[in-house]
């Protein structure tokens, strides 16, 4: 059905292939962005992730002024703003981000401030309030393959002295050009590559049924679920395969479009505030919670969830499971996967096993039901509904 009214945009120029990253150097060229920040993380520099990004697009045409590599697990206002000073002291007038969601995101906010001439994030909370700014050339190129902030109009930001993150939305958000290449992703452990891969289908699957959904969107979705369906498990089984890890690269970036525009729900609005009160790495939290927020979704959505049955099983179960059984066969379906990328990669399935207490739940719920994320959930969810979602998914 197409809705009376809906908004799709997807700005940013993909470069994906096996050497996608030696095409970074014209994109800056063309984007007028010669002199370069570089952000990033110790891990990646540590491990030589980083060093490969370097090599491609530090030729005579293009500088790297500085390279930036002190940042969280989770992106910070403080880190934020350090950041943008450190960009107007060394003349830059660009920026190319190498890491996962918390690097991006972090880039994403130094690109926020300074497009709005401003010194401290802050000044920009708030949804909907970013105006095109002046234009700082942005390249992202992830490492990994479940965020898929590389295409996103988010950025989701750490707040350490309220202890909550903080969303910020915009188009202007959207880097100018984002980065598939395989060789960024072919050191990542089978754990992180599970985890990262169960969010990317945790993104399609909201985006599929929230509220803001739409045809556009919806075709990203399907397309992510397919990929992800085909190419997860044989990922994390095979990770030194460029082909499966350009795949999934692919599945992560598709998703992520799709809940740019459609925007995620229940699981995200949790995992947020977990994240924020228990510290639970965003792709567990997305892991753990998906079954059982779909099940509190069912009644709303069993013929949403019907529909996707073909997508994430495959037209074989798809056609040999009843209608009215193939809403539940869907969340059957993920539960079984999760069992087995627990079996294969150690996944946690439960809140228990990545150090939740019982005794967060409260705050846990009280920030969950503060989350953006929460308006477009197909179903409202109240604080007794929230607090059995997180026992259930103890």
């Amino acid at each position: 059905m197409i809705p009376d009214y809906y908004e799709f945009q997807n700005s940013t120029k993909i470069l994906s292939g096996e050497f996608a990253l030696e095409n970074i150097p014209a994109e800056l060229i063309g984007l007028n962005g010669k002199n370069v920040l570089l952000i990033s993380d110790k891990v990646l520099e540590n491990i030589g992730t980083m060093q490969k990004v370097i090599d491609a697009i530090d030729t005579e045409d293009i500088e790297i002024k500085v390279v930036y590599t002190d940042v969280p697990s989770d992106s910070s206002i403080e880190v934020i703003n350090k950041i943008v000073k450190i960009y107007k002291e060394n003349n830059c007038n660009s920026i190319v981000a190498v890491g996962g969601g918390s690097v991006i995101d972090t880039a994403k906010g130094v690109r926020m401030v300074l497009s709005q001439e401003k010194d401290d994030i802050m000044e920009l909370a708030g949804c909907e309030l970013i105006t095109y700014g002046k234009h700082i050339p942005f390249v992202v190129i992830p490492t990994t393959s479940g965020t898929g902030s590389e295409v996103t109009l988010v950025a989701v930001i750490l707040d350490n002295f309220k202890n909550v993150k903080k969303e910020f939305i915009s188009y202007f958000l959207l880097p100018d050009v984002s980065v598939l290449d395989p060789r960024m992703t072919l050191t990542l452990p089978k754990k992180i590559t599970a985890s990262t891969g169960m969010d990317a289908l945790c993104h399609a699957i909201e985006a599929y049924t929230c509220l803001q959904k739409n045809p556009i969107s919806d075709i990203y979705a399907i397309s992510a679920i397919e990929i992800i369906r085909d190419n997860l498990l044989e990922t994390v089984k095979n990770g030194d395969n460029k082909k499966l890890r350009l795949a999934m690269a692919n599945g992560s970036l598709m998703a992520g479009a799709a809940f740019s525009n459609s925007m995620v729900g229940l699981v995200h609005a949790i995992g947020h505030a977990l994240g924020g009160v228990s510290h639970v790495p965003h792709g567990d939290a997305m892991a753990i919670l998906l079954p059982h927020c779909m099940r509190y979704n069912l009644d709303k959505m069993r013929d949403n969830y019907s529909k996707l049955l073909l997508y994430i099983a495959g037209e074989e179960v798809f056609v040999n499971t009843p209608k009215e059984e193939r809403a539940e066969k869907v969340i059957e379906t993920i539960e079984e996967l999760l069992r087995t990328l627990n079996t294969e990669a150690g996944l946690p399935i439960k809140l228990s096993q990545v150090g939740v207490k019982k005794e967060d739940f409260e705050e846990v719920v009280k920030k969950a039901l503060n989350d953006g994320a929460m308006i477009v959930n197909p179903k409202e969810a109240k604080r007794e509904d929230i607090l059995e979602i997180l026992n259930n998914a103890f």
